[in-house]
């Protein structure tokens, strides 16, 4: 895997609304595995599979997808469900229905763990490494009308802290943003950076190749997911609305 490269913008988790995960019955479902890192394999078959993102690559590949991508972190999710419960991983398929991109594969491989309506924390491996964090994906129009009350009122100044400490501690707060102000706030609001958020997460990469690639990594996730807890927790009434 090497040095852990990572492009410089901030991203949001992945996952488009047409999305489907794997749970306990799907086919797809592994045998649990002990969690020893994700192989420098990882990387590379992303790096590969950028540049043919084929179904005959994929199915020459299959083999190798299982046992260097899909099986590590089906075990790193089950490593970690004991404190932030039952993780899933995203299906590798893309959902090309309405998109003008029919490649079919996605280049990245997503694990979730949900802690409320489109919410919860997340890891995923690509050909630039490792990232996870947590947030938000995706809002319904009455969620988002909650989420933006909610910014406007009194719990806004302690999301304003805790969107401050995070990046204070390089994470990048991040998300889907109108480029004006929401319908109903005026573009002088004293949270106007918040209330302009459709969706937002809280994401970082791990750049130590010697963390990703060890049973380590186990204990790099809890820390951090641990430090996005705080985000999930203020979501959570607003998503539960």
């Amino acid at each position: 895997m090497g040095t852990i490269l990572h492009p410089g913008q901030a991203s949001v988790p992945a996952r488009a609304a047409g999305d489907r995960v794997d749970g306990p019955g799907s086919r797809h479902t592994l045998s649990p595995m002990t969690f020893e890192g994700f192989p420098h394999d990882a990387t590379d078959f992303y790096a590969e599979l950028e540049l043919d993102n084929s179904t005959g690559f994929w199915r020459a590949q299959r083999e190798r997808y299982e046992i260097s991508v899909r099986g590590p972190m089906t075990a790193l999710l089950a490593e970690l469900e004991e404190e932030f419960g039952s993780g899933k991983v995203f299906r590798p398929n893309r959902d090309v229905r309405f998109s003008a991109d029919k490649s079919p594969y996605k280049t990245h491989q997503g694990g979730y763990v949900t802690t409320g309506s489109r919410t919860g924390w997340y890891a995923e491996v690509s050909a630039e490494g490792f990232r996870l964090g947590g947030g938000c994906y995706q809002m319904e129009p009455a969620v988002l009308a909650a989420f933006r009350t909610d910014v406007a009122g009194p719990r806004g100044a302690e999301l304003e802290r805790l969107v401050g400490e995070l990046r204070e501690a390089g994470w990048e707060v991040g998300g889907d943003r109108l480029k004006t102000a929401p319908r109903g706030f005026p573009r002088d609001h004293e949270r106007i950076d918040l209330l302009r958020h459709r969706t937002i997460s809280a994401m970082r990469w791990v750049e130590d190749a010697d963390i990703v690639t060890t049973p380590r990594l186990v204990e790099q996730v809890r820390v951090d997911w641990r430090a996005v807890r705080p985000l999930l927790e203020w979501l959570r009434p607003v998503v539960s609305a």
